[in-house]
């Protein structure tokens, strides 16, 4: 259950009730919020004079929910705005593992030179063999932000653990939790003290309710910019590395008020219908891509096979523009 307090009730108060409650207290919009349990289905009688509004729900997808909040929630990337009113579909590009300085600029000057603001690059990887490129690290990341400087980038990378995500919430624009760590509370907790923008990712093997849960960890604990990525899930299909889940897609539109990224790279693992399927996304509206590029992916250290050329790209972009202006967006 949701609790809106009267505005006439202070600070403190709001803190006391949430302790005496069990709650999450956060404040937005001038408003305090008290968060419940779903198993909370009535308001305490001795609490009536104090609640302005409350909403009840069926599970614990409670602030992410439409029935809350009806209005997707809008964020800002730098000086761009996805979510809101804003019919933009940001196109995020860049390697997947950040490998030399040569290689990541080349990457922004890509990113540059088609008017996109959104640099992506992979610091600390999390390999499902211990024997893979693990990423340069800490190294890695200060790369990143000396393109964002030189260039007038914003970045996003990746949280493999709770052991860096500091060192990450300090220096990007955009936190990624992969796939891998949706379930790291620890990151999840650290990214709910910040008010910087989340971007995450879906597990592979997660359902739609235990993805937006994950969202909830950090949308309860303050922090209002949260957006989810579908990657591509697990099926029984051998054919391709994962199945994009469009009709989740279609599924989290409908119910949640989070904006929604696709990363068809990771889905497919193939570079061969990755712009098709990036057309598809785009065609249903959605506030972002997460597209991986390389210079060379032939001598790329991590996920070689589903990187796009910088030639690919610039054409799968060009392509993308008239789809969004088909359904009432711009790639920005």
């Amino acid at each position: 259950m949701i609790l809106q307090l009267h505005k006439s009730i202070s600070t403190q108060e709001a803190a006391n009730l949430a302790v005496e409650l069990r709650a999450f207290h956060i404040t937005t919009n001038d408003n305090h919020i008290l968060i419940t349990s779903s198993g909370m289905k009535e308001v305490p009688v001795e609490l009536e004079n104090k609640i302005e509004q409350y909403w009840v729900f069926n599970s614990d997808m409670q602030l992410s929910a439409k029935s809350f909040l009806p209005q997707k929630r809008q964020i800002c990337i730098g000086d761009k705005i996805i979510g809101g009113n804003s019919m933009h579909t940001l196109l995020i590009g860049g390697p997947c593992s950040v490998e030399s300085e040569e290689q990541i600029r080349q990457s922004a000057a890509l990113i540059t030179s088609l008017g996109l603001t959104t640099l992506r690059g992979g610091c600390y990887k999390p390999r499902t063999s211990p024997y893979s490129f693990q990423g340069l690290g800490y190294d890695g990341l200060m790369l990143l932000v000396k393109m964002k400087e030189e260039y007038g980038l914003t970045i996003i990378t990746e949280a493999k653990d709770a052991t860096h995500i500091e060192e990450i919430i300090e220096h990007s624009d955009i936190i990624q939790i992969g796939a891998k760590a949706m379930y790291d509370q620890g990151i999840l907790h650290a990214c709910s003290r910040t008010t910087k923008p989340v971007l995450i990712k879906r597990g592979f093997g997660s359902t739609l309710q235990e993805f937006v849960q994950a969202a909830e960890f950090v949308l309860s604990g303050g922090n209002e910019n949260v957006i989810l990525c579908e990657r591509g899930i697990r099926t029984f299909e051998t054919g391709t590395r994962f199945t994009l889940d469009l009709c989740g897609v279609a599924w989290l539109q409908h119910h949640t008020n989070l904006p929604l990224i696709l990363d068809p790279s990771h889905a497919l693992g193939k570079t061969y219908g990755i712009p098709s399927l990036a057309r598809a996304c785009t065609a249903m509206g959605v506030d972002g891509l997460l597209i991986e590029t390389h210079p060379n992916p032939k001598v790329a250290n991590s996920d070689a096979s589903q990187q796009l050329t910088h030639e690919e790209f610039t054409q799968m972009y060009h392509s993308l523009k008239p789809v969004a202006e088909a359904v009432g967006y711009k790639i920005i």
